[in-house]
């Protein structure tokens, strides 16, 4: 008899050692972990606008300067209270699905609020992903028609740089740390968001199981 058939016999001769989980102490744990999931999707939701909140504070004046000198201060200020008007709308989802979930009382039930909530992080970081491209692609299409008085604001007619080199090297610039910030925008919801619903997908699984 080889080691597997002796570790498999060892097993079977201590099944019975081990408490078995009925339908309902599973259904009981996968919820509590669940909802523990849900939670803290609600709560890193809310301590990410309170990050982006908190960034408003720290715009340094030159920058309000000159969105004042391109006209653009108004539309800066609308899109921003759109945007986190939209945030909020998707932080209150996520209270609303957690919420669901502590109240389900069926399997079929916490599946659907499962399925429900991983659709609701996914828009959620979609649309994020989205609004930075756009806002970016908007911002240097502002920046290309208003070079004229982005060169004169920014006073690199002193330093003699060729207004047609500034655009260009202006705009690359700004493709190239958007880029670079788009990344860790990714990496970070790879990270959260994406650990998050990989658990909750295996919750899943695991009450498709029962389910049968």
């Amino acid at each position: 008899m080889d080691q597997l058939d002796v570790l498999k016999k060892e097993w079977q001769s201590r099944e019975q050692e081990f408490p078995k989980l009925s339908y309902s102490d599973i259904y009981e744990m996968l919820l509590k972990k669940s909802s523990s999931i849900v939670k803290w999707i609600f709560i890193i939701s809310i301590a990410e606008l309170m990050f982006w909140l908190s960034l408003i504070f720290l715009i340094p004046d030159s920058y309000k300067e000159l969105t004042e000198a391109l006209h653009i201060k108004t539309f800066i200020w609308v899109s921003n209270i759109i945007h986190f008007a939209v945030i909020g709308v998707f932080i209150f989802l996520f209270y609303k699905n957690y919420k669901s979930i502590t109240v389900t009382d069926s399997t079929k039930s916490l599946m659907k609020s499962i399925l429900k909530t991983r659709k609701t992080v996914k828009n959620f970081v979609y649309y994020n992903i989205g609004m930075f491209v756009l806002s970016s692609i908007i911002m240097n299409f502002i920046y290309y028609n208003n070079s004229d008085a982005l060169y004169e604001f920014m006073d690199f007619a002193a330093t003699g740089m060729p207004q047609e080199n500034f655009v260009t090297i202006f705009i690359v610039s700004q493709v190239i740390v958007g880029i670079l910030f788009l990344g860790l925008l990714m990496l970070f919801y790879y990270l959260i968001y994406g650990l998050l619903l990989r658990r909750l997908k295996g919750n899943y699984k695991e009450l498709k199981k029962i389910e049968v």
